[in-house]
């Protein structure tokens, strides 16, 4: 193959709706969460103040990250994926936070190492796959060593427990496969079992079984799921067309659980209706498309498969958020990219960004 010729600028569009994204998760997550800081920690910018510290070095992950070859970082990948699943082991070490195991502290901050996990294996899957030497038409090329690492990764990031970092990571994984060249049957027979396992687990001993049942009964009427779900209605309803104001909402002041952090979409379509949702969701929207544009423009199999797999990550996990606050999906306890309050989940979502941009790029030799 040829080499790529590379531009001189990366995709402008991506970078403002990203900034753009950033500054509205900035404003809002003081909006929904001054009150609660104050009442609780004495300090109105508390969370504030600590996103922006985040932002800071998610717009110098972004930077740095645009700059790097990535075809020949793509090489330590390998080491970096077994170290991102230490980094999983090591959480249950730590103390618990809201009955998990997610977090490691990191000084006076802390992070949670499944992000870091979700993040290295898009980039290890891209690397090992687009080995022209991989024929995954071969079910054994397949599972090995896929089906192993994976599945460590996934099962310690079950027993945190995170059942949607989990989904999030299934769904981005088998779509990588899928964008690879993996056979639909091989594919189809590779998740069975692992449905089967979800199955067991849930109905047979009984994990996060209640708040499956809440969303079976939230499906017919969302005032009867559970507490989170009621008030996520409640709370998006309350805003209408144009919301009751920045920094108005009432559902906030310790109805809605976690206004700024897994329900910050509730919270803001209070404040400023489903015109302020929609500008929001067009901005996410344009960020996705400019990221499956730019993997379909990619020169080769390791660029494509990895601007394809970062750009399903970040697709995957703002359906799962917005799918649980509109009722759609189970509670799950994931925030919403660029949005939610959240060091690592801000940091990482921002490397994903950071890896579309340092791809916008690469452009296939005419």
């Amino acid at each position: 193959m040829k080499r790529s010729l590379t531009k001189s600028t990366v995709d402008e569009g991506l970078l403002l709706a990203y900034l753009a994204l950033m500054v509205i998760g900035l404003v809002m997550i003081y909006s929904t969460s001054s009150i609660l800081a104050e009442g609780r920690f004495g300090s109105h910018l508390l969370f504030l103040r600590q996103q922006c510290l985040w932002a800071m070095l998610s717009l110098g992950a972004v930077f740095v990250i645009s700059k790097l070859n990535l075809s020949r970082m793509a090489i330590y990948s390998v080491p970096a994926l077994l170290v991102s699943m230490v980094l999983l082991a090591l959480a249950f070490v730590g103390p618990v936070r809201n009955e998990a195991h997610r977090w490691i502290a990191l000084g006076p901050f802390s992070g949670q190492p499944s992000e870091i996990f979700r993040f290295v294996l898009v980039f290890f899957l891209a690397f090992s796959l687009s080995n022209p030497r991989r024929d995954l038409t071969d079910l054994r090329q397949l599972l090995w060593p896929y089906l192993p690492l994976t599945g460590v990764g996934l099962l310690l990031v079950l027993l945190e427990p995170d059942l949607g970092s989990t989904i999030v990571i299934s769904i981005t994984v088998v779509g990588i496969f899928f964008l690879a060249g993996a056979r639909i049957k091989h594919l189809l027979g590779a998740a069975a079992p692992m449905v089967a396992m979800a199955l067991l687990v849930v109905f047979g001993l009984g994990y996060k079984k209640a708040r499956i049942m809440d969303f079976v009964a939230a499906v017919a009427d969302p005032l009867q799921g559970s507490y989170q779900a009621r008030q996520a209605a409640l709370t998006l309803g309350a805003g209408g067309w144009l919301g009751v104001g920045l920094g108005e909402g009432h559902q906030k002041l310790f109805f809605l659980p976690y206004p700024h952090t897994d329900f910050i979409f509730a919270a803001t379509g209070e404040e400023i209706g489903l015109l302020g949702l929609m500008v929001i969701l067009t901005l996410l929207f344009y960020l996705l498309w400019r990221g499956l544009r730019i993997s379909f423009t990619q020169p080769d199999k390791f660029g494509y498969l990895l601007a394809g797999g970062m750009t399903l990550s970040l697709f995957v996990n703002i359906a799962v958020n917005i799918g649980v606050v509109t009722s759609l999906l189970p509670v799950t306890g994931l925030p919403l990219p660029f949005i939610s309050y959240g060091g690592s989940s801000l940091v990482m979502s921002s490397a994903a960004v950071g890896v579309l941009l340092n791809l916008s790029r690469r452009t296939v030799p005419r």
